[in-house]
C-alpha cells in the first residue's frame, strides 16, 4: 500500500466515477478551524448549534461562541466556551435539507463507526451539525484520518502529499448488516469476498451463497474492474432485497484496511486463497456458534482501561496497583480513627 493508493481511496476521487452505482452524497471543504476543533483535546462541549438542536445552551447571534454549563465532582458549576462556525454550520443544513433530512456523515475515508454509541440513537444517523461533532470528537477513526493517514505505508519515507479535509454527507439509507460484503482486488481480479458484519450468523447468506457471489461478480466486472485508479483495492457492496449491488465504499489494499474474515497474509500472497476456475473466495458466518462480539465495542471504554485489561502498558498498570495500595491505606486509617 503506498500513500498514493490511500489519497485515491478518497471518497471525493471515487464519487464521480461511481456515481450512478452509489449512495447519492454531498462534499463540504472542512475550514481549520473546524479541524483544530475535532483535534481539540480539552472539554468536550458539542459545538455547531442550530435549529434542530436540542441542547440547553446560550446563544447569542452577534457572537461566535456557544456557552454551556458543565457540572464539577464538587457540584459547582463553571462556564465553558466552544466555538461556532457560522458560515460553514450553514453549508451543513443546507446540504442536510437537500438530501432529506438525515446524512450518514464521515471524512475522506472513515465514518465514526466506533462512536455511534454515544449518539443518543446508537447510531450514525445525523440531522444537525452538533449530531455530526459529536460524534467525530468521539472517534479513534475520525482522529485517524486527521493525524496519520498514511500510517503503514511502505514508502513512509516519502514526502506526505497534501490533502484537503472534506466533510462527506451521505444520504441516510437504512442498510440491513447482513447485506454488506467486503471485496478484495489485486491486480484488476476479484479474488476475495467476506460478510461484511461477521460477528453474526445470517441464514440467508447460507441459502443464497452462489446468487450473492455471481451477484457481486457481475456487478465488479460490468462497473468496476479497470475504472477505479489502482490496480489494487478493497471495495465495499451492498446486496439489497431485489438483488441490486449498490457500491458503498473503497478503500486500500493493505493492513489499514480490516481484512474482516481473511488475514493479509493470504489476500497478499499468491495461492494462498482457494479459488476454483478463477472464482473469488466467499467467507461468511456459517454458525451461530460462532458469532462474536462486534470490535468496535471496545471504543465504548476509556482506552485506559483496554490497556490495563490486556496488559499493554505497563506503566498504567503500575500507577493502577498504586492508587489501589493508596486507598487502602486511607481506608486503614479511617478504620483506625473510628
Amino acid at each position: 500500500m503506498k500513500k498514493e493508493q490511500v489519497v485515491n481511496c478518497q471518497l471525493s476521487v471515487w464519487y464521480p466515477i461511481f456515481k450512478k452505482h452509489t449512495i447519492k452524497s454531498l462534499i463540504l471543504p472542512l475550514p481549520q478551524n473546524v479541524i483544530d476543533y475535532l483535534l481539540d483535546d480539552g472539554t468536550l462541549v458539542v459545538s455547531g448549534s442550530d435549529h434542530n438542536t436540542q441542547q440547553t445552551h446560550t446563544n447569542n447571534s452577534d457572537s461566535d461562541v456557544e456557552e454551556d454549563v458543565q457540572w464539577s465532582d464538587d457540584e459547582t458549576t463553571s462556564t465553558v466556551t466552544a466555538p461556532e462556525f457560522p458560515e460553514f454550520t450553514s453549508k451543513v443544513l443546507e446540504a442536510i435539507n437537500v438530501l432529506g433530512g438525515r446524512v450518514f456523515p464521515k471524512l475522506n475515508w472513515s465514518a465514526p463507526q466506533d462512536a455511534n454509541w454515544i449518539a443518543l440513537n446508537s447510531s450514525l444517523e445525523c440531522q444537525s451539525l452538533s449530531d455530526i461533532f459529536l460524534l467525530f470528537k468521539s472517534s479513534d477513526f475520525i482522529t485517524h484520518d486527521l493525524t496519520q493517514p498514511f500510517h503503514l505505508c511502505s514508502d513512509e519515507d516519502s514526502p506526505n502529499p497534501p490533502i484537503n479535509y472534506e466533510l462527506v454527507l451521505r444520504k441516510w439509507s437504512e442498510l440491513i448488516p447482513g447485506g454488506e460484503f467486503r471485496c478484495f482486488v489485486k491486480e484488476n481480479k476479484l479474488i476475495a469476498i467476506s460478510q461484511r458484519d461477521y460477528t453474526q450468523y445470517y441464514q440467508h447468506i447460507l441459502k443464497q451463497e452462489q446468487h450473492i457471489s455471481q451477484a457481486i461478480q457481475a456487478f465488479f466486472s460490468q462497473h468496476v474492474q479497470y475504472k477505479f485508479l489502482d490496480e489494487d483495492f478493497v471495495f465495499d457492496v451492498y446486496r439489497d432485497s431485489q438483488g441490486r449491488v449498490w457500491l458503498i465504499d473503497i478503500n486500500p489494499f493493505g493492513e489499514v484496511t480490516d481484512s474482516l474474515l481473511f488475514t493479509w497474509d493470504e489476500l497478499t500472497s499468491s495461492g494462498e486463497i482457494s479459488q476454483q476456475q478463477g472464482v473469488p473466495a466467499f467467507r461468511y458466518t456459517t454458525s451461530e456458534v460462532t458469532v462474536q462480539p462486534s470490535p468496535c465495542l471496545s471504543y465504548r471504554i476509556p482506552r485506559d482501561f483496554v490497556d490495563l485489561s490486556t496488559g499493554e502498558d505497563a506503566y498504567k498498570l503500575m500507577d493502577f496497583l498504586k492508587l489501589k495500595r493508596n486507598q487502602q491505606a486511607d481506608s486503614d486509617e479511617e478504620e483506625e480513627t473510628e
